[in-house]
């Protein structure tokens, strides 16, 4: 373990590179695989960072996703703790969650999925004819990672492509670590839950083929613990979620690709290799972000440590959480 005299580190730590891990994760890994980091909140939490902890972590159901604990980290400088916190929201039991995730998973179908490739395409073709029309130098993020995923989940949950705007904004503002106010974190949450209450009545009035008509048909299930209120958060988190996760991967895809240019040249060579080349690009991810949140409910033993419950100690340390991250990569092969 690391010195315990010395305060813990900042997170999440900051990348050489957009293709490069944080040197910390390697370090870490090696000697102190239970790290004590600070995040952006001022609250403490510990970092796993090897995959056998890791896969122990992630399979043991002591690690839960109550983030909302009294004694729970916040991950976020705001007060509500982002998307990975409260938010002022309801949440449902662990057994009524996992019931409710098969009660979304039946609602996207293979037909549904199938159904918007071609709009899809579409939209990804004429953002690119936007881009080299406009000539070099472009910016792809903004050309098409950023609009694209945009697009895809209004047109999922019948929202208006012309309000993809505000969506993306709200997007950025709820995922925000550190950059926005809490003023404006507040406001971006009620203009989001207002425009989604909306659209919801209006849904209900007027049902369509979109994923919001079939989530309004599903409230009340599960002897009530499914409200309009779920439902809501729910329809909140795939916009939020299917947003940033599409737009940083389209970037990341296409460095990689070109941080080896015959990687790119095999590729527009032999379209076949399309798909495994996506799943690579997925799997191989350079830079995981944060990491995955977890709370936990009991002492547990993690790589000779002894992971303790939260005590409260003073105003800056009262919370504690468990993050897994920074694992070690394994090279590109497709």
């Amino acid at each position: 373990m690391s010195d315990t005299t010395q305060p813990a580190p900042q997170y999440p730590f900051p990348a050489p590179s957009a293709l490069e891990p944080p040197q910390e994760w390697a370090e870490l890994r090696q000697g102190c695989p239970v790290a004590p980091i600070r995040l952006a909140s001022g609250d403490q939490a510990l970092l796993l960072t090897r995959y056998a902890d890791v896969k122990q972590l992630l399979s043991d159901p002591r690690f839960t996703h109550h983030l909302v604990a009294d004694d729970a980290a916040n991950l976020t400088s705001n007060e509500s703790g982002g998307v990975f916190g409260n938010a002022g929201g309801t949440r449902v039991k662990d057994d009524s969650h996992r019931e409710w995730r098969k009660l979304i998973g039946k609602a996207f179908t293979a037909k549904r999925v199938s159904n918007m490739q071609p709009g899809i395409e579409a939209m990804a073709g004429r953002l690119v004819d936007e881009m080299v029309k406009q000539g070099s130098p472009a910016d792809l993020v903004t050309a098409l990672g950023f609009p694209l995923p945009v697009w895809v989940i209004c047109d999922l949950l019948g929202v208006p492509d012309s309000d993809r705007d505000r969506f993306a904004y709200w997007s950025d503002t709820l995922l925000s670590l550190t950059k926005y106010t809490q003023d404006e974190i507040d406001a971006a949450q009620a203009e989001f839950t207002a425009y989604m209450r909306a659209h919801v009545a209006a849904k209900r009035a007027a049902p369509g083929d979109d994923l919001i008509s079939e989530l309004i048909s599903m409230v009340g299930a599960l002897g009530g613990e499914v409200t309009e209120e779920v439902m809501l958060m729910t329809a909140q988190g795939l916009l939020v979620a299917g947003h940033e996760t599409t737009a940083n991967m389209i970037g990341k895809m296409v460095a990689m690709l070109l941080a080896d240019r015959a990687r790119w040249e095999r590729l527009v060579a032999d379209r076949t290799l399309i798909r495994s080349a996506v799943e690579e690009c997925l799997r191989h991810d350079a830079n995981f972000g944060f990491g995955i949140p977890r709370y936990i409910s009991e002492e547990v033993e993690v790589a000779d440590t002894t992971l303790r419950l939260a005590v409260p100690a003073d105003a800056l340390t009262r919370r504690e959480g468990l993050l897994v991250g920074g694992l070690e990569q394994v090279p590109v092969t497709w």
